[in-house]
């Protein structure tokens, strides 16, 4: 036997006589080991059992664009009436991977927290902003939670200007919140959730709640809000246009409804016309006329042309899923914090036994030095 392989199994042995010297420390102390881990595992009991229900609602639905599906069909209907749709352009396209921060917006938010829900006990729906404010209890662990780990957040806000206001500033798009829908905000984002799924191309939204009907409510409003937004984002241009369009057809069908009244009412007074004024003023009533027709059909070509470019611009929203009631709490999952809490006391405990002598040694040394 060489002497490299002496070395190898001697360094075997002396591992092996490690996890039999590790092994036997564990066991001595198996009532340290126990007795801590029992102390999680009651912990972890009293947070399963005093944790509040939740209930998560969701929907998902697949944003599409009626324009490439319709642009063949609208263009052979617009032929017919002489109006072309080659040359109509309508707004620019939002893309759903926008939408979370569509939905992480502010004003989107703010909308939300007037989302009115259906509350157990209560007569009439509230809003979620009133809700939380003046009818949510966080239950005995929440108020543990809060006046623990939250305390510091508790105080600092009774610090806070009690008179802040929100200010929303249309002409500069500014913002200032106060201090209370801060808070719900930052709360709401953490209640809502959107998934966006690019490669197959659908959005799922969903909101967890301590109430199941409310839950559902908070969702659909979601979808709701977040449809109509990337609705007003896609037909906005498209829509100002038609507007537009509008306003000046309305102001040439005055304008020949005039010249044409005039037109006749000339007529009728000058048959059998044979002086050179009375024939150069027919002509220049003729040619007002026709000038005045050719715009005002030009114009109403040109409004259906775009009315048309607005119902293609118009994005559809193909619901898989629809929003439903849940029936099922989504969270506490008791059986999950308990197994977490035992596999917490256990790794701690273990470690507090193998961890305990070291201590006691670097201290005793520590102790023998100063002395």
């Amino acid at each position: 036997m060489t002497k490299e392989t002496e070395n190898i199994i001697q360094h075997q042995e002396e591992d092996s006589i490690d996890i039999v010297a590790l092994l036997k420390q564990l066991w001595v102390a198996r009532k340290t080991i126990l007795k801590i881990t029992m102390v999680f595992l009651f912990l972890g009991l009293f947070v399963a059992v005093f944790s509040k229900k939740e209930y998560t609602a969701s929907t998902t639905f697949v944003p599409a664009n009626q324009g490439e599906g319709t642009k063949g069909n609208l263009g052979s209907l617009a032929s017919l009436a002489g109006i072309n749709l080659g040359g109509a352009t309508g707004g620019a396209e939002i893309s759903p991977e926008l939408y979370p921060q569509i939905v992480n917006s502010i004003p989107f938010q703010l909308e939300l927290l007037q989302t009115k829900l259906t509350i157990e006990g209560q007569e009439e729906p509230v809003s979620y902003k009133d809700y939380y404010e003046n009818l949510y209890s966080p239950g005995l662990l929440g108020n543990i939670k809060k006046y623990t780990l939250g305390l510091p957040g508790v105080l600092l806000s009774l610090f806070k200007a009690a008179a802040e206001q929100e200010i929303v500033s249309q002409e500069n798009q500014i913002l200032s919140l106060s201090q209370e829908n801060h808070a719900l905000i930052k709360q709401l984002a953490d209640q809502i959730n959107l998934a966006v799924n690019a490669k197959e191309g659908f959005v799922t939204i969903s909101a967890t709640l301590p109430e199941a009907t409310a839950s559902a409510q908070l969702t659909l409003k979601a979808q709701t809000l977040l449809q109509d937004y990337a609705l007003k984002f896609k037909t906005q241009k498209s829509i100002e246009e038609l507007t537009y369009i509008e306003d000046r057809y309305l102001e040439k069908q005055q304008e020949f409804t005039k010249i044409k009244i005039e037109f006749a009412r000339f007529q009728d007074q000058n048959n059998g016309i044979n002086t050179a004024l009375g024939k150069t003023r027919l002509l220049q009533l003729q040619s007002d006329y026709d000038l005045v027709f050719s715009v005002y059909t030009e114009l109403a070509k040109q409004l259906e042309t775009q009315r048309l470019q607005v119902k293609k611009d118009t994005p559809l929203f193909t619901v898989l899923k629809p929003v439903n009631i849940p029936v099922e709490k989504s969270a506490p999952k008791r059986f999950l914090i308990l197994v977490v809490y035992l596999f917490l006391g256990l790794v701690i405990s273990i470690g507090y036994v193998l961890v305990q002598p070291v201590f006691l040694n670097v201290k005793k040394d520590f102790m023998s030095v100063s002395s």
